[in-house]
């Protein structure tokens, strides 16, 4: 089962980094050029263990997810588990370590399996390398979502419901 994982430092605090990674909708399009369409499902008001959320790419792809960690504010887990048909299986996983108050290491890993598996000789490589650019595309602009105190403070917001400011 192929691995991805890609690190980046940003000058938030984990807090802030854990709150931005989580934002839903107007809040993750001004920041993820990967998402353009996300929403929690069965009428969630926020991420947590065993919520699915229905994500539309760029790619005119779907899938509905599960969370299967919620660790605030170091780690997110999720499955597939419903998408496009050439996954038999696929998990993302974000995880935070403060390097101290005002700054965060964000680590993205995704993990995936192939169907049908004759074609994972030829598929796997390609498609770590198309998930790998994703990965690096996202962390760049989270990075540069998380230096936008307004952004971040909205997405801080729509986690824990307080007025931005405080």
């Amino acid at each position: 089962m192929p691995r991805i994982e890609s690190s980046i430092t940003i000058p938030v605090p984990i807090d802030d980094a854990f709150s931005l990674s989580m934002s839903q909708q107007d809040v993750r399009y001004e920041w993820d050029p990967f998402v353009v369409e996300q929403r929690l499902l069965n009428n969630a008001e926020r991420p947590a263990r065993g919520v699915q959320s229905l994500t539309k790419s760029r790619h005119r792809l779907s899938m509905v997810s599960e969370y299967t960690a919620y660790n605030r504010p170091k780690q997110v887990g999720m499955k597939l588990v419903k998408g496009p048909p050439f996954f038999s299986a696929f998990g993302g996983g974000w995880s935070f370590k403060a390097l101290d108050e005002n700054t965060t290491v964000a680590t993205w890993r995704y993990t995936f399996t192939i169907r049908p598996t004759w074609l994972a000789p030829i598929a796997n490589p390609i498609g770590s390398w198309l998930l790998g650019r994703d990965i690096d595309k996202r962390l760049a602009h989270f990075a540069k979502g998380g230096t936008n105190p307004d952004l971040v403070a909205r997405a801080r917001q729509q986690l824990d419901g307080e007025p931005p400011g405080n």
